[in-house]
């Protein structure tokens, strides 16, 4: 085997989203003000910053203005639209009907809030962390965590670079990196898959609920500049969804910059009908006359989709262990009802970074950063999420509509002060499809080319590469349970929830089905990993570099 080089650094960042940045950025001023230099290296999978992120995005900007005052004066892309306009919708199939303000808590307004490319507002903070020293690595995925003999985390080694899809060493073989730091921070996002080892060997979930999830799928347009009002921010429930019973879910609209309109739509990862495709969900979602009446005449110019983590507050793992600590989406801190996680994720990154600057000072190493979850138990993010921690089970429970009331209920009063002695309960999104004999069919609408589109198509938008020759990076723990288990049961749902088109059941000559999987499609989203009923696909990261590349998402 190849010896691989290491390098040290004192903290040691998975994943340049805007925990992981914040966090790199938090870590260079906290040295600075104590007269201190430390060495901070992120590393990011995507071929450049902002590559895989992927938000709607509607900002609150609390922790940017925390982190860098000036931010608005100092070239941010993020400044140039400021919500002007919030409205919500309820759907039918064919009306809206406009939910008054008066009836939602003033946190659900977006005062104060930017709508742009949460991509472009990551390559931003990567140039104010590289002008504070902080060394970013793109294109080079983390594949393995290391550890110490005494079991905490030492850092990680990126994958080889390389590889051929049976496992030989092609000619440009190039073996992993180890970085080796006193903390390594993993921010890899939803459903990371080294954060979801280390919840697993450290038992971190063990006092928290399990994780629920939706998944997001978003269209950029460039619109007529008619219909286009520039900070006018529109969030939908009911319709589509609404037509399928155990299904929840819900849609955006965000005017941006350029003539363009962010849309998507997110579906709830607890839906019950296998049939159900939250990527024609979302292109349903288009055809309602409202958002129809918004894109005639414009053109789709991107395609994305990512999960998304839903539990709130009681699905937040313990955030630490030797050595390291999860930050961001890896653990989970989006406020659902406000559809905001960008500021959440932030703070985290701050919180923690403040706690290893002291840790390190102290001449500390591999141990438990305790002062990151005492400061998240004192912080502005734990009462954010706290007031809305029964959302998201009210409506599961309850059903959209009687759902809704209640969390209106819930949260008004969790605003007010007068608090609820409970915190509901989550249950895991793969144990919730019903056998297919048990539901009805969906017969989803072909896509016209002009409003609605198929997946091939939408994937080809989103610059989605992977060296075909490099192995799969979607791994089946059983290549058995799809057939025998999953298609006649589930009418094997992987053909249906990856809004890719990665997996297939094909019959080769009249003979037995097989699964294919077309793993160079995959956008990195993670919902097989995820919604899979027996949990048999692991996603690992592929060769770096590969995956989408959104140029504006």
């Amino acid at each position: 085997m190849t010896a691989r080089e290491s390098m040290p650094y004192d903290v040691v960042i998975v994943g340049a989203g805007p925990a992981g940045l914040s966090a790199a950025i938090r870590l260079k001023q906290h040295a600075a003000l104590n007269g201190a230099e430390l060495s901070v290296c992120v590393l990011e999978k995507g071929s450049e910053v902002g590559a895989h992120i992927l938000s709607g995005a509607v900002i609150d900007p609390k922790s940017l203005d925390e982190l860098l005052p000036d931010w608005r004066e100092d070239g941010c892309p993020l400044a140039e639209v400021p919500v002007t306009e919030n409205l919500h919708w309820v759907l039918t199939k064919t009306k809206k009907f406009t939910l008054p303000h008066l009836l939602t808590p003033p946190f659900l307004h977006n005062r104060g809030t930017y709508t742009g490319s949460l991509g472009n507002l990551c390559r931003w903070l990567a140039g104010k962390a590289e002008e504070l020293g902080v060394e970013i690595f793109p294109g080079f995925a983390a594949a393995e965590i290391l550890f110490t003999d005494d079991g905490s985390v030492l850092g990680v080694a990126t994958g080889d670079m390389g590889i051929a899809r049976d496992g030989t060493r092609k000619p440009e073989y190039q073996p992993g990196l180890e970085l080796h730091a006193k903390y390594t921070f993993f921010s890899e996002g939803c459903r990371g898959h080294l954060s979801k080892q280390l919840i697993d060997r450290f038992d971190l979930a063990r006092e928290s609920e399990p994780q629920v999830y939706g998944i997001g799928i978003k269209e950029l347009w460039d619109i007529d500049p008619a219909h286009h009002v520039p900070g006018r921010v529109i969030h939908t429930q009911g319709w589509p969804t609404s037509e399928t019973a155990g299904t929840n879910g819900g849609g955006w609209l965000y005017h941006q910059a350029n003539g363009q309109v962010s849309v998507g739509y997110v579906t709830w990862l607890n839906y019950t009908n296998p049939y159900l495709s939250p990527f024609h969900e979302m292109q349903r979602f288009k055809t309602h006359p409202e958002l129809a009446r918004i894109l005639k005449g414009g053109k789709r110019v991107s395609y994305g989709a990512r999960a998304i983590s839903d539990g709130g507050l009681q699905s937040i793992p313990k955030l630490i262990f030797p050595g390291g600590a999860l930050i961001g989406d890896s653990a989970g801190f989006l406020n659902v009802p406000r559809i905001k996680g960008t500021h959440t994720a932030m703070k985290s990154g701050m919180l923690a970074a403040e706690a290893a600057v002291h840790a390190i000072l102290c001449e500390r190493r591999h141990d438990e950063l305790s002062a990151y979850p005492a400061a998240f138990e004192r912080s502005w993010v734990k009462k954010e999420l706290s007031i809305v921690r029964n959302v998201v089970p009210l409506i599961k429970r309850f059903g959209d509509l009687p759902g809704s009331i209640l969390a209106g209920l819930f949260m008004w009063m969790e605003y007010v002060g007068l608090k609820w002695p409970f915190t509901m309960k989550h249950h895991p999104d793969h144990e919730t499809l019903r056998h297919k004999e048990l539901v009805r069919q969906i017969d989803y609408p072909k896509p016209d080319s002009v409003l609605t589109f198929d997946r091939l198509s939408s994937v080809f938008l989103s610059n989605t590469n992977h060296d075909e020759d490099q192995p799969v990076h979607l791994v089946l723990g059983n290549p058995a349970i799809p057939v025998e288990y999953d298609l006649p049961f589930y009418d094997e749902p992987a053909q249906r929830y990856c809004p890719a088109g990665v997996y297939e059941i094909v019959c080769e000559n009249e003979g037995s089905p097989k699964l294919v999987i077309n793993a160079q499609n995959c956008v990195h989203c993670k919902t097989c990993d995820i919604k899979d009923p027996t949990q048999n696909i692991n996603w690992v990261a592929p060769e770096g570099g590969g995956g989408p590349n959104y140029p504006n998402m």
